[in-house]
């Protein structure tokens, strides 16, 4: 099958150029905008039409940006908010509110567009886009409703508004339009048929049908993040679909023509859009049903030209869309079903029925194409997500409709959407069930360590593969039959493997390192908060003697595991940071200061921090003892839970911190100083953090960090134990999960 490829070159130019412009000022992209105008002219004249096609879109694209950047650049808001000015203003709610805790009080984050703004002597009617943030969970922010409020500006740190606004008064809201009173009372009749059912189900099933993701827990997130079932927590073009389909299906049932057809796909893309929210993800996922219903009239030719033009469509109208990662998977996932679903369905229905093979072409397509962006966000590729979706998918569809029929029943009678509600909540289950058991997989996903790069030749490679097999039963069977027995019981390799320099063991949110000194001997840094984990560990890699206990500070998660490390086992010396430590009976202590060395067998260490002077304070972290160890003439730094302060306070001392492996400070939160990091220029990074952990580490801000210096990372919630190696020279890392 052909496809229709001309719009391609236009649509992949505006989109990288986009990017770029919405963070280089509106001169840049008039300037760009203009270049544009004069190729498309030229082109056109000499009839280069396919590069005058390019030009324009990349023209239309340029001038929306240099518009929409000029008008917040220029705005009369950014002079009141560089002066923290107090002000007055009616504002109009945009998006959905949603609630974060600030040091353990709860507030408001809600997007909203400025109407009017009065302070001092100046009372402007504007149309800007801000971000307000509110005291407590005010239940009346309702999208589409109006409200005076009375805050304090600032500068935004986003180029595509204006500025955010500290709310410290906030008067009551003014009714919104019909459509979006009614699309909220429908919201409401959904989560009131379901509020009988348990935590997990109750929450999922609202996200799958208007993405409200209000009740979504931590685990699920994290689970089907894992599993490859993200989409369905969101609204995205699956949700879409489905509502595409049924209205469809019932429309083609009562006899109406194509024309017909289109007409009331295209009015239930609209009532979509007012159900869940016109945000980014919605307008996203409207615009890729819109490319089906095209794709329904015109033929996957005409669907692949479709899907330029609302690429093109869609950047015109938010150029902010073009780095969002949900429109990278969104299109990705798209033009995978468009181009490559039909190419499997085609070789599976060779020896398979047409259903079965569109359930695996359609995932299998979707997840290929997907893969090297899923990499370059998250750093993860996931193994079961084409599993997991075909496990799920006969689920989706169930629970999405019978949850929005229970809304609107519950609209009329409560006991009769729960009806609705309690099937909807049992094919809830059964995703909830699918997302929790491919996650907890011992190969479910891993960690993504070379350039994301890599996987664009990786993965065309790996679909020719695929496409190759698919029309041979056996060898395709045979390839998916291995992989579910490798995701399911993955080969373990031996332990501990030979050459190993360092381990970072998995003792849960909390640190302990091995470094080797010889036979049955090492020095252990920290030990974690429970004895059994840090035991297991120095077991398996046969350590009988500690030469040197470090304890580099007091916290709890770094030395009341001191038990496991030290029963059965002879110690010899125990060191501990200016914090202080447990007593360990009949074991010599030190109080380590920066300056001093230490060599024993294999590894030899220095003292980087603290200070002799640098007294105990309130926060333990900052006092961590931060070692520089050399082992094999690999260089490691241990790096304690030290945070950005002390970080700084070390580069300024003039420490040598280059590294080869960094043991990152404090379980990766987000209190890094990015030129300590920088300074390391690590080849490899450990994060010792705990499985679902309420802290939100590693957080995205540090792994975007190492991403950025080059540095690959293991973790010990999903790697295990964590083994660094050397090998005929050659570093390398082995997990023990």
């Amino acid at each position: 099958m052909t496809h229709d490829g001309r719009m391609v070159p236009g649509a992949a130019a505006s989109w990288c150029l986009a990017a770029w412009l919405v963070t280089s000022g509106s001169l840049t992209a008039a300037v760009v905008g203009t270049a544009a105008v004069v190729v498309a002219a030229a082109s056109w004249r000499r009839r280069v039409v396919p590069l005058a096609l390019a030009a324009v879109c990349v023209a239309a694209v340029a001038v929306s940006c240099s518009w929409r950047l000029a008008a917040v650049e220029h705005s009369p808001l950014v002079g009141l908010a560089r002066s923290g000015q107090l002000a007055t203003l009616e504002v109009q709610v945009s998006s959905d509110a949603r609630t974060i805790q600030r040091r353990g009080v709860a507030s408001t984050v809600v997007g909203v567009v400025v109407r009017r703004v009065a302070a001092g002597d100046l009372d402007l009617r504007v149309r800007e886009a801000a971000t307000a943030f509110v005291d407590g969970r005010p239940d009346d922010l309702v999208v589409g409703r109006r409200l005076v409020v009375q805050g304090r500006l600032a500068p935004s740190d986003r180029s595509d508004e204006s500025v955010t606004i500290r709310v410290g008064r906030i008067g009551p809201a003014t009714g919104a339009a019909w459509w979006w009173e009614a699309s909220e009372h429908v919201r409401e009749g959904v989560r009131r048929s379901v509020s009988h059912l348990s935590d997990e189900p109750r929450g999922l099933v609202p996200a799958l049908v208007d993405g409200d993701e209000g009740g979504i827990t931590d685990d699920v997130d994290d689970d089907f993040r894992r599993s490859g079932l993200t989409h369905l927590t969101a609204v995205s073009g699956t949700n879409l679909t489905i509502v595409l389909g049924v209205t469809m299906a019932v429309a083609r049932a009562g006899g109406l023509g194509r024309r017909g057809l289109w007409v009331v796909g295209l009015l239930s893309i609209a009532a979509f859009v007012l159900l869940a929210r016109p945000e980014p993800s919605v307008v996203r996922a409207a615009a890729m049903g819109a490319v089906g219903v095209a794709a329904l009239g015109l033929g996957s030719r005409g669907g692949l030209r479709a899907l330029c033009w609302a690429v093109v469509g869609l950047l015109f109208v938010d150029p902010w869309l073009s780095r969002s990662p949900g429109f990278v998977l969104s299109v990705s996932a798209t033009a995978g079903i468009l181009v490559l679903a039909p190419v499997f369905a085609r070789r599976l229905e060779a020896w398979m029925p047409r259903w079965c093979a569109l359930a695996i072409g359609v995932p299998l397509a979707a997840q290929l194409v997907c893969t090297p962006a899923l990499a370059a966000l998250s750093g993860e590729v996931s193994l079961v997500a084409v599993f997991a979706n075909l496990l799920a998918a006969p689920a989706v569809a169930p629970a999405t409709v019978a949850g929005l029929v229970g809304g609107l029943l519950a609209l009329v009678w409560a006991p009769l959407g729960q009806v609705c509600g309690t099937a909807a909540g049992a094919c809830a289950s059964w995703i909830l069930t699918v997302g929790h058991t491919a996650a907890g997989l011992d190969a479910s996903s891993f960690e993504w360590h070379a350039p994301w790069q890599v996987l664009l030749v990786v993965v065309p490679a790996a679909t020719w593969v695929a496409v190759r097999l698919a029309s041979r039963p056996v060898l395709f069977v045979g390839l998916v039959l291995g992989l579910a027995v490798g995701i399911w019981r993955p080969p373990e390799t031996g332990w501990p493997p030979p050459g190993w320099v360092m381990v970072s063991c998995d003792v849960g949110q909390g640190d302990a390192t091995v470094l080797p000194v010889g036979p049955g001997q090492a020095v252990v840094v920290d030990v974690g908060e429970d004895d059994a984990p840090v035991d297991r560990c120095l077991t398996s890699l046969g350590v009988r003697t500690v030469r040197l206990l470090v304890l580099t500070h007091g916290d709890a998660d770094h030395v009341d595991g001191w038990r496991g490390a030290v029963e059965g086992r002879r110690v010899d010396q125990v060191v501990v940071g200016t914090s202080g430590g447990p007593p360990i009976r009949g074991v010599p202590r030190h109080v380590a200061e920066a300056g001093e060395s230490f060599t024993l067998g294999e590894t030899s260490a220095e003292v980087l921090w603290p200070p002799a002077d640098e007294p105990p304070a309130g926060d333990r972290n900052g006092v961590s003892v931060v070692l520089r160890a050399t082992v094999r003439g690999v260089r490691l730094l241990l790096t304690g839970d030290v945070g950005a302060e002390a970080q700084q306070r070390i580069l300024r001392s003039g420490a040598d911190v280059a590294a080869d492996v960094l043991k990152v400070a404090h379980h990766g939160s987000a209190d890094q100083e990015p030129r300590f990091v920088a300074a390391a220029h690590a080849r490899i990074a450990t994060i010792s953090v705990g499985e679902h952990n309420d802290y939100g580490h590693p957080t995205a801000a540090l792994l975007a960090m190492l991403r950025d210096d080059g540095t690959a990372w293991w973790r010990t919630d999903r790697d295990g134990d964590v083994a660094v190696v050397v090998r005929d020279g050659r570093m390398s890392v082995v997990g023990r999960g």
